[in-house]
């Protein structure tokens, strides 16, 4: 039996309410590390089950009366997905992420008035991270660190740690936010430098505090 907090598969495709919309459902993307929502499409069978099989959002599209995977044209699709459903079965939420901007205006989301979730951000962050990281000969900081080796990227955050428990002991609160901000972006480095996301460290986090409430 499938856990209720499982993502769907293949076999959970028909127990899904199809005849409320006349074979479509609603399918909102978040972004899997910021949660940020980044658009709305809808999903009939095909698409949910070729979202489902290749883990890259498909929708199904009522203008071209065809599958549309996202980013087919702009190389922009969303990769890793995984979805779920309602309590009724008749609405899908589906946590991807981008490779580039997702709406056809060329923001980040088709959302883009909407409040943007705040420690989400750091996903964002890391992305940009990486992208810098990859472009050869540049001279941007975030490059060079990156090409200095983990051993330099860890001598910084000691300082940028140092920093901040000066600022937190006997600086202002503006000088904390910035030292504190110094200290998450060169954090930030050093997890792109290993090869380790910011899921897989609010993964620990979350493991702890299971542990911690089991105690009780």
């Amino acid at each position: 039996m499938r856990s209720p907090d499982a993502p769907l598969d293949r076999g959970a495709v028909a127990a899904l309410d199809w005849k409320k919309m006349d074979g479509l459902l609603p399918a909102t993307v978040q972004d899997r590390g910021s949660r940020r929502v980044l658009m709305t499409g809808y999903m009939n069978r095909a698409a949910l089950e070729a979202t489902i099989a290749t883990r890259e959002v498909t929708f199904w599209s009522r203008s071209k009366a065809r599958l549309w995977k996202k980013g087919e044209t702009s190389g922009n699709i969303l990769s890793g997905a995984d979805v779920y459903c309602d309590c009724d079965g008749d609405a899908l939420l589906v946590l991807a992420t981008p490779a580039g901007p997702v709406c056809h205006e060329g923001t980040a989301s088709c959302f883009a008035a909407a409040p943007h979730a705040g420690p989400g951000w750091l996903a964002d962050l890391a992305r940009i991270i990486a992208a810098r990281g990859r472009v050869a000969g540049s001279e941007s900081y975030t490059a060079r660190l990156l090409a200095a080796g983990p051993q330099r990227i860890a001598q910084k955050v000691g300082e940028e740690g140092v920093e901040l428990a000066l600022a937190g002991a006997a600086g202002t609160a503006a000088e904390c936010v910035s030292e504190a901000a110094d200290l998450l972006y060169h954090v930030a480095v050093l997890l792109e430098a290993r090869n380790i996301g910011w899921d897989d460290v609010v993964h620990e986090l979350q493991i702890r505090h299971a542990k911690k409430s089991q105690s009780k």
